[in-house]
């Protein structure tokens, strides 16, 4: 089966059980046309959540932290900032908590176009602060990936204009799981940022085998404005905890938290569940082993079948199918197993998370037999 290019092409033609992102974007979502019971998934394989946490360490530090539900949980944030502060090489005036990194995307978001504008980012891309940023009247410039998957840095930079109020970057990147050259990422970000101010989302970051070596937070230490986004959605397996953070100038801070809540938004006990998380490495080592193992072993078998897997760097993989996405969403699912479609440029693409071997197994197993 030949590998489908992810060249520039024009906007995707409106589909049944389609969701559209936007009408510029080459990527749209199947929307399941029929009822299901997610709690009766054998294989939850739909949400890049990790099926190993939260560690042991956390459950009981959120345990023992239910009891003071009754207060705020102000002096926890503070302990978590400073920890974090410390942990990117900036002071805890450069850090900003939400539920979530989702959350502060949506929030610089309402900040930075509140007056309109418009926003540049790559093509297929994670689009939650495009959406946002077009509800508020906002322009979304949509820029293709190169041929090999990457924010294609040159032409991003070309598209910023008078109009511009953000640049995002989501590396690396969902729904594809590539990774853009960090030297190039970072020069583009340190020259960009001194007319506009650079997002990037490092959600899935900690994936990789060397992830300091692949942040952009250093910039933020030398003054530039760049905003980092991180999660302890991902790897620290606190998705239905919701709490992350973004590391920024303290002015950019400012801007935010002048308009929207920062802390207070935070559970006091997913405060002591990060805290906890925050010394787990090795529990976070193991996951990261466990997620490459389970990546491997998919990538190995759905290659064998003749499918081209876009390399992942993440806890998630994507890939052409060679049928109808609705009828393979609805099998899928009827076996019990949960995973996203996609349509980028009118193909149906299947994103499928990583969950344990076993279910790794069970989605294997299921998807020769329902594209059989």
């Amino acid at each position: 089966m030949g590998s489908l290019s992810l060249a520039p092409s024009l906007a995707l033609a409106a589909k049944e059980n389609l969701h559209s992102y936007h009408p510029k974007s080459r990527l749209k979502e199947y929307i399941p046309a029929f009822s299901y019971d997610e709690a009766r998934l054998v294989a939850k394989l739909n949400a890049n959540e990790n099926p190993y946490g939260p560690s042991p360490k956390v459950v009981k530090a959120i345990s023992e932290s239910v009891s003071s539900g009754n207060r705020y949980g102000h002096g926890e944030a503070k302990i978590l900032i400073e920890m974090i502060a410390e942990k990117e090489g900036v002071t805890p005036e450069h850090i900003m908590m939400g539920p979530g990194s989702s959350d502060l995307l949506e929030k610089t978001a309402f900040v930075q176009f509140m007056e309109g504008g418009n926003i540049v980012s790559a093509d297929p891309a994670y689009m939650s602060i495009m959406r946002t940023a077009q509800a508020l009247g906002a322009t979304w410039k949509p820029t293709p990936l190169t041929l090999d998957y990457q924010h294609d840095l040159d032409a991003m930079a070309k598209e910023v204009d008078s109009d511009t109020k953000l640049v995002y970057v989501c590396n690396p990147n969902n729904p594809t799981g590539s990774i853009t050259d960090p030297s190039k990422l970072k020069a583009f970000c340190s020259k960009t940022s001194e007319k506009v101010p650079v997002f990037v989302d490092e959600a899935y970051l900690e994936f990789l085998d060397d992830p300091e070596a692949n942040s952009v937070v250093g910039l933020v230490a030398e003054g530039k404005d760049v905003i980092v986004a991180r999660t302890f959605s991902k790897i620290h397996g606190m998705a239905g905890l919701r709490i992350g953070y973004i590391v920024a100038q303290p002015e950019r801070i400012k801007s935010i938290t002048s308009k929207v809540r920062s802390t207070m938004g935070l559970c006091v006990t997913s405060l002591n569940g990060a805290i906890a998380s925050m010394s787990e490495q090795s529990f976070l080592a193991n996951c990261r082993k466990m997620n490459t193992e389970c990546r491997e072993y998919t990538a190995s078998e759905i290659s064998s079948l003749g499918y081209d897997i876009i390399p992942s760097n993440t806890s998630f993989m994507i890939f052409p199918i060679a049928m109808e996405g609705q009828p393979f969403l609805k099998g899928m699912y009827d076996e019990g197993v949960g995973v996203r479609v996609f349509n980028i440029d009118d193909k149906p693409w299947c994103r499928v998370s990583m969950g344990t071997m076993g279910e790794m197994q069970q989605f294997v197993e299921t998807f020769k037999k329902i594209t059989a």
